[in-house]
C-alpha cells in the first residue's frame, strides 16, 4: 500500500510502498478513502524536518541539551549515533480520516467489516491506503456523509471540544479569532448551537466566506469596535481563539471582546502571556483547549479500549467524533464549502508544498484521496526490496519480528555487519517501520506478517524485538518452526511462560535460544571478570542503577504489555552479577520505596545470595537524575575491588596497585560481542553462548524479585 512518510532528517515528504498493517486487538483496519491534511500541527512537523540540524537545535533546544547530556554519560559517538538514528526514523503524518472497516482486530465489538467510518489519532488516522485505528477512536459514519466530509472529522472533534469548554448556551454570543479551518469549523459549530457568531481574521478572503457562512466578521482592525455594536456593549459571552500564531496580539484581542465574566478558550496554538489588567478587571476564565476531548493522549483508552463511563464524561473524543459527524448528516453542518484543494495519494507530497507556502497559493481544507481497489490485503501485506536469498548451511540468516528503535539503533547495524549474518525479512505490525529497517539495514522483505518470517525456510534465526508481552508467544513459535532464537529481553512475564519455554529449549536437538544480556559481552566487563577470578573467595557485588523516570502512564508499566521496569530491565543486572559467580542464586529479597503516586515500584533494592555464599545487591532507581551515569558496579572480592563506570571506564586495585582502562569516544555495553558469539554458536554447533541454567535461573530470579515486593 501506499503512505506518506516524512524524513526527519532531510525534510523530504514523499510517499513510500509499505506493507498493509495487521489489526491488533482492539482496533480495526480501514480501508481509508479521504484523509485530510492539517495546515496546522502537519505543517509544523515539515517546516521542522525542513530544518537544517543548527536550526533544527535551535529549534529544539531541548532535545539538544538530551544529546550532549547522553555525550557526556556515553560518549561522543554514542550520543552521535543515537541522534542521527533517531532522525532517520520516518514519521507517519495524518491524523484525520475517513474510509471503510475491512478487518476487525480480536475484541472488537460494536463495529462490522464494511461499515464506514470517521478515523482519528496521531499515529492511526493516517495517509495510507489501509490504517489501523482503535476502536474508541472510530465513529460510524451516517449514510447520507461523504468520505470527504467525514475526514474533517478529528478537526471537528478538536473545535467541538473548545466549544464545549466555552459552556456555550443557546443565545449567547461566540467570538471567534482565526477564521481558518479549525475557525470556520467552529462558526458551523456555533450556529448548530443556537448562538450568534461573530469572526475575525486577518485575511479579507476567509472573512468573506465567513460571512457566505452566516457569521458576522470584519477583519482584524475593525474587531473591537463591531463586537461592541453587536454585543451592544456588553462584549462576547465566549471567545474561542482558533489562530495559529506565536503572536500574543489574538489573547489580548480576546480579553478585549469579551464581557464581564465571560470564558475565553484557546483552541489554537498562539501566544500565551496574559494581560493581566483586563483579564483581572474582567476576571476572565481563560482555558487551553487539548486536543479533541477526554481520553486524548490516555494509553487506556487510545490504546487500550477502556471507555470513560457516560455518567461520568459526557464528552469523550470518541463522542466528540461521533457527534461532530452526525452534525453534519443532519445537515447542521456543510464541510464542502471549506475544501479547496483534493490531491490523489500519489501526489501525497504536493499537499505539503502547497502548505508550507512553495506553491504560493491560496488553500483551506486540503484532502488526499484514494484509488478504489479490490487487491486481496495478504496479497499486500509483503514488500519485497529484492530477491530473497536460498538456504544456506554457513550463515546465520535472520528473520527479524519487530523493528523499533532499538531494533534499528543496536541490533540491525550489528547484525547487517557482522559477516556471518544474512538478513533475510523484517515484520512489524504498523509495516512502516518494517519497510523503513529494510531500507535502511539492507533485509531482502519487509511485512507485517510475523507467521511469514517465522515459517520462512530462508529463516534459520529469529530476532524476537517486540513488546514484552509478545516475546514468549513468539520464542517458542520460533523454536517450534526449528529456528535458533534471540529474544531481548525479558524472556516471558510469567512463571508459565519461563516453564513452556525452558521445556522446549531444553528438547534434545532443539535450536539455540539466546536472551539478550549483553552486558556480560561487554569487554570492560570481560576484563573485569578476568581480574576478579584470579581471587579464591566469594565475592560481593553491588550494581547501582540510575534507570531515570519514566511516567506511569508508559507501556512498560502495564503489567500486562511491559511487565514493569524490573521484569523489563532489571533481569538485565540480576544476569551480569550471576556472570560474575559463575552460577544462578539461591536466594532472593526485594523492598521498594513507596510508589506516592509518582512511580511503579521502580525505585527497588534486590538481595541476592550464590551458592558459593556470594552477596549481590541491585540498586535500581527512578528517582535520580539523568545527568549522572546511567550504571555502576562496584566489586569486593578476596583483596581486589573492581569499579566498573557505565562501561566506559574500568578500575581495578589488588595489592595497592591500580590500573585503569577506558573507552573515551563510545559507550560499548557488548552488543557487537554478543551477536559475534550468538553467530558463532550457531555455525559451530556449540553449545549457548549464555548456560541455559544461568539463563533461566536468571530470569527465576527476577520473578522471585517482583514476588518479594509484594511478600
Amino acid at each position: 500500500m501506499k503512505q506518506l512518510l516524512q524524513s526527519m532528517r532531510d525534510g523530504e515528504s514523499k510517499v513510500v510502498e509499505v506493507p498493509v498493517p495487521a489489526p491488533q486487538p482492539g482496533m480495526v483496519l480501514v480501508k481509508t478513502a479521504a484523509s485530510l491534511v492539517s495546515a496546522g500541527t502537519e505543517r509544523m512537523v515539515v517546516d521542522f524536518a525542513g530544518k537544517s540540524l543548527v536550526g533544527k537545535v535551535l529549534a529544539r533546544p531541548d532535545q539538544a541539551k538530551q544529546v550532549i547530556d547522553k555525550a557526556r554519560r556515553e560518549g561522543v559517538l554514542s550520543a552521535v549515533e543515537t541522534a542521527f538514528n533517531r532522525l532517520d526514523q520516518p514519521m507517519a503524518l495524518g491524523y484525520s480520516s475517513a474510509g471503510t472497516i475491512v478487518a476487525l482486530g480480536e475484541g472488537v465489538q460494536g463495529f462490522q467489516v464494511g461499515q464506514r467510518v470517521a478515523c482519528a489519532g496521531g499515529g492511526y488516522a493516517v495517509h495510507a491506503e489501509y490504517a489501523v485505528v482503535p476502536v474508541n477512536l472510530v465513529a460510524p459514519l451516517p449514510d447520507n456523509v461523504d468520505f470527504e466530509s467525514g475526514a474533517f472529522g478529528t478537526l471537528g472533534s478538536i473545535a467541538l471540544h473548545g466549544f464545549r469548554l466555552g459552556q456555550p448556551q443557546v443565545g449567547e454570543t461566540v467570538a471567534i479569532i482565526g477564521l481558518g479551518l479549525l475557525g470556520l469549523i467552529s462558526v458551523g459549530l456555533a450556529q448548530a448551537a443556537g448562538c450568534k457568531v461573530f469572526g475575525v481574521d486577518i485575511d479579507e478572503k476567509r472573512v468573506a466566506l465567513a460571512r457566505e457562512l452566516g457569521a458576522q466578521a470584519v477583519a482584524r482592525p475593525q474587531a473591537e469596535d463591531a463586537a461592541q455594536a453587536l454585543t451592544q456593549g456588553k462584549g462576547a459571552d465566549i471567545v474561542l481563539i482558533c489562530a495559529d500564531t506565536d503572536s500574543n496580539d489574538p489573547v489580548e484581542l480576546a480579553g478585549a471582546i469579551a464581557r464581564d465574566r465571560a470564558k475565553v478558550v484557546a483552541v489554537g496554538a498562539v501566544g500565551l502571556n496574559l494581560p493581566r489588567k483586563v483579564y483581572f478587571y474582567k476576571e476572565l476564565d481563560f482555558i487551553v483547549s487539548r486536543a479533541y476531548g477526554p481520553g486524548r493522549y490516555d494509553p487506556k483508552y487510545e490504546e487500550g479500549g477502556h471507555d470513560y463511563p457516560i455518567g461520568f464524561v459526557r464528552w469523550t473524543a470518541g463522542r466528540n467524533l461521533a457527534s461532530f459527524v452526525d452534525l453534519i448528516g443532519m445537515g447542521k453542518l456543510d464541510i464542502s464549502p471549506l475544501i479547496t484543494h483534493r490531491y490523489p495519494i500519489e501526489e501525497g507530497a504536493k499537499a505539503y508544498d502547497l502548505i508550507t507556502g512553495k506553491l504560493g497559493e491560496p488553500f483551506l481544507g486540503v484532502l488526499l484521496t484514494y484509488p478504489e481497489t479490490d487487491t486481496l490485503l495478504e496479497a499486500q501485506r509483503t514488500v519485497a526490496l529484492k530477491e530473497t536469498p536460498a538456504s544456506k548451511a554457513d550463515k546465520v540468516q535472520l528473520g527479524a519480528l519487530g523493528a523499533g528503535n532499538f531494533a534499528g539503533a543496536v541490533i540491525f547495524p550489528i547484525a547487517a555487519k557482522q559477516g556471518q549474518t544474512e538478513l533475510v525479512g523484517v515484520a512489524s505490525g504498523s509495516g512502516r517501520s518494517a519497510r523503513s529497517a529494510a531500507d535502511k539495514h539492507g533485509f531482502a522483505y519487509a511485512t507485517s506478517d510475523t507467521d511469514q518470517v517465522i515459517n520462512d525456510p530462508a529463516v534459520n534465526t529469529l530476532a524476537v524485538l517486540t513488546r514484552h508481552h509478545l516475546h514468549a508467544g513468539q520464542v517458542l513459535a520460533g523454536l517450534r518452526a526449528g529456528k535458533h532464537v534471540f529474544c531481548e529481553k525479558p524472556l516471558a512475564l510469567t512463571r508459565a511462560e519461563l516453564a513452556e519455554i525452558k521445556a522446549e529449549a531444553e528438547k534434545p536437538g532443539a535450536p539455540l535460544l539466546m536472551v539478550g544480556f549483553n552486558r556480560r559481552f561487554a569487554p570492560l566487563a570481560v576484563q573485569m571478570k578476568k581480574f576478579l577470578d584470579a581471587s579464591p573467595e566469594p565475592l560481593v557485588a553491588h550494581y547501582r542503577v540510575n534507570a531515570g523516570y519514566i511516567p506511569p502512564e508508559h507501556w512498560v508499566h502495564d503489567l500486562a504489555q511491559g511487565g514493569g521496569r524490573i521484569l523489563g530491565e532489571g533481569c538485565h543486572f540480576i544476569d551480569f552479577i550471576t556472570w560474575l559467580v559463575g552460577a544462578a542464586p539461591v536466594e532472593v529479597s526485594a523492598q521498594a520505596l513507596p510508589d506516592m503516586g509518582r512511580y511503579r515500584q521502580d525505585n527497588v533494592v534486590i538481595q541476592l545470595r550464590y551458592p558459593d555464599g556470594s552477596l549481590g545487591t541491585v540498586s535500581y532507581l527512578a528517582n535520580g537524575d539523568k545527568t549522572v551515569s546511567k550504571e555502576r558496579v562496584e566489586i569486593f572480592s578476596g583483596g581486589r575491588v573492581a569499579l566498573l563506570d557505565d562501561y566506559r571506564q574500568l578500575e581495578m586495585v589488588a595489592n595497592g596497585r591500580r590500573s585503569v582502562a577506558k573507552s573515551r569516544l563510545r559507550q560499548d555495553k557488548g552488543h557487537a560481542a554478543e551477536w559475534d558469539a550468538f553467530a558463532a554458536a550457531i555455525l559451530s554447533g556449540g553449545p549457548p553462548p549464555i548456560p541455559y541454567d544461568q539463563l533461566f535461573g536468571v530470569m527465576d530470579a527476577t520473578f522471585s524479585a517482583v514476588e518479594g515486593l509484594n511478600s
